[in-house]
């Protein structure tokens, strides 16, 4: 799985020609190598930061009932330009829809979509919250590459755990299940376990260590099985942490391999991809296979 290719399609684009608008505009929309494409980015960081800020006060009556207006202006502002930028990324590219698909390009678009719908559906403003994952690309602006690659690791560690975690969440679903169904049967209506289902709800919040307590047994056997469900639950828990950082630990050891120490003079070489000794000259590898 290529992490690279989730985290900014736009790379596997190719620029226009060299005189052409297009081109330029591509280049200071993805271009961060360039000077102009650097501010370019910073500035629409900013706006972005801004942008959600607005939002949140927004979603503060006090504020809003002194400085409703003028957010909601600043609001429409932030959208138009947004808008505007997201035309000019679809202009400056050679496919498009291949930038409408990618990461980035979804939530852009998701970033413009519950001003317009706020139209139609009243309080949709306030999920243009999601902006905030466009600040991910300060990760390629400052050139954090160390940072990316880490991103990398952790994904292709929960990537190669998919089927463990599966495994797992179908073995929990149906533990909350059969635990849900006992206590509503040991407790019934009268403690709150009204429905199986939300004799479910009480045996997730319960074996995840949550605990609202606003459903509680009352019998002795009720306390026993909840205590118990408290208990698996703490053991339960270190299940997924375990697998993802076994994971974590093949991923690293794959991109960072153990150092061969020379099997002839016994050195140990400072880089990791290195083949021969820098000592003696030796080939690390062959060594280590014939020994």
């Amino acid at each position: 799985m290529k992490f690279k290719h989730v985290f900014d399609h736009s790379e596997a684009y190719d620029v226009r020609q060299p005189n052409h608008w297009r081109s330029v505009l591509h280049t200071v929309i993805f271009g961060t190598d360039t000077p102009a494409g650097r501010r370019f980015d910073l500035v629409l960081l900013y706006l972005i930061v801004g942008s959600v800020v607005v939002v949140m006060l927004d979603s503060v009556q006090e504020v809003r009932e002194h400085y409703g207006s003028y957010l909601l202006i600043a609001e429409w502002i932030f959208t138009v330009v947004f808008t505007l930028e997201y035309v000019a990324r679809l202009l400056s590219v050679k496919r498009p829809l291949r930038y409408v698909f990618s990461f980035f390009g979804v939530v852009d678009l998701l970033a413009i979509l519950p001003t317009f719908l706020s139209f139609f559906v009243p309080g949709a403003m306030s999920l243009t919250t999601v902006r905030i994952l466009r600040v991910i690309r300060i990760f390629r602006i400052l050139k954090l590459g160390a940072f990316l690659q880490e991103a990398g690791l952790l994904t292709n560690a929960l990537y190669a755990s998919r089927r463990k975690i599966t495994v797992f969440l179908t073995t929990v679903l149906s533990l909350v299940v059969i635990l849900g169904s006992l206590m509503y049967v040991i407790e019934g209506r009268e403690a709150g376990f009204t429905s199986i289902p939300r004799s479910i709800y009480w045996a997730i919040v319960t074996l995840t260590t949550v605990g609202y307590g606003d459903i509680a047994p009352h019998t002795p056997l009720g306390q026993a099985l909840a205590a118990f469900i408290m208990i698996l639950g703490y053991s339960i828990l270190a299940v997924p942490t375990g697998i993802v950082s076994s994971e974590m630990s093949k991923a690293e050891h794959k991109q960072h391999p153990a150092k061969l120490n020379c099997a002839r003079c016994g050195h140990a070489p400072e880089d990791y991809e290195a083949i021969f000794c820098s000592r003696c000259g030796a080939e690390l590898r062959q060594i280590a296979k014939e020994t």
